[in-house]
Parts: C-alpha cells; sequence; structure tokens
C-alpha cells in the first residue's frame, strides 16, 4: 500500500511559466490595466448602488451638481478621464 501511494505522487505541472502579474510588468502595461480595473470596479460599484437606492442618471448628475454627459463618464468603463474629485462627489452623492 505504501508502495502504491509513492508512486502517485503527483507530477510537477510541466506548463507552469511566469504570473499574469509579471507578464503584465514585462510589457510595461501593468499600471495601466490595473487603473482600467480599478475603474471598472468603482464604475460597478456605483451602478449597483444606483440600482440599490432607485437613483437614475439624471438625478445622481442632480445630487453632484455636474452634467447627465458627466455622469455617464463616471459609470463608463472604459473612460479613463474621470478625476478623483468626480468620484469623490459620486460618493458623497450616494451616502
Amino acid at each position: 500500500m505504501l508502495e502504491r501511494a509513492k508512486t502517485r505522487r503527483k507530477k510537477a505541472n510541466p506548463y507552469s511559466g511566469s504570473t499574469l502579474e509579471s507578464w503584465l510588468k514585462e510589457d510595461g502595461i501593468y499600471e495601466e490595466v490595473t487603473a482600467s480595473a480599478q475603474k471598472g470596479v468603482l464604475a460597478w460599484q456605483i451602478e449597483q448602488l444606483m440600482a440599490k437606492q432607485k437613483i437614475t442618471k439624471t438625478e445622481l448628475a442632480k445630487r453632484m451638481k455636474t452634467s447627465r454627459a458627466a455622469v455617464d463618464r463616471l459609470l463608463d468603463p472604459n473612460n479613463r478621464s474621470v478625476t478623483l474629485l468626480t468620484l469623490t462627489r459620486a460618493a458623497s452623492a450616494l451616502g
């Protein structure tokens, strides 16, 4: 029985390599990809809060004292032009 257990040891993964993080760093795009992912998460969280509180984009814009277009940019995960001030105002508007 012991002999059989010894022969069943796992073999090393022949496909192991670098991590995604190290690959992104090697390509010089780690910061860009990370920032984009963080923006996507923030946009999703804001949308979830809006849905939970039943707040429309127009209402959020009013609360933020900004335009509906600014809210659209805020909620667009691919738009990286959103400032920290805009994110702060959205957070305050949503409580």
